[in-house]
């Protein structure tokens, strides 16, 4: 009976397990990264604004 051909399957599986974790984490890290930097660009644009905070609050719908 051979033990050790099924005791070294299930430590590789163990192994490939968490080599698979760490690419899920440096994914969701890269992921993570990206949607702050697209964040940060949005905050940098800058808004318009008006003196007159009434400016555009009525629209005519008249034609």
């Amino acid at each position: 009976m051979d033990l050790q051909g099924t005791s070294a399957s299930g430590a590789s599986g163990a192994s490939l397990e968490l080599a698979s974790l760490k690419l899920a984490k440096s994914q969701q890290e890269q992921e993570g990264k990206a949607s702050l930097q697209l964040l940060e660009s949005a905050a940098d644009v800058p808004k318009t604004s008006s003196s007159n905070p009434a400016l555009g609050a009525n629209i005519d719908t008249y034609a």
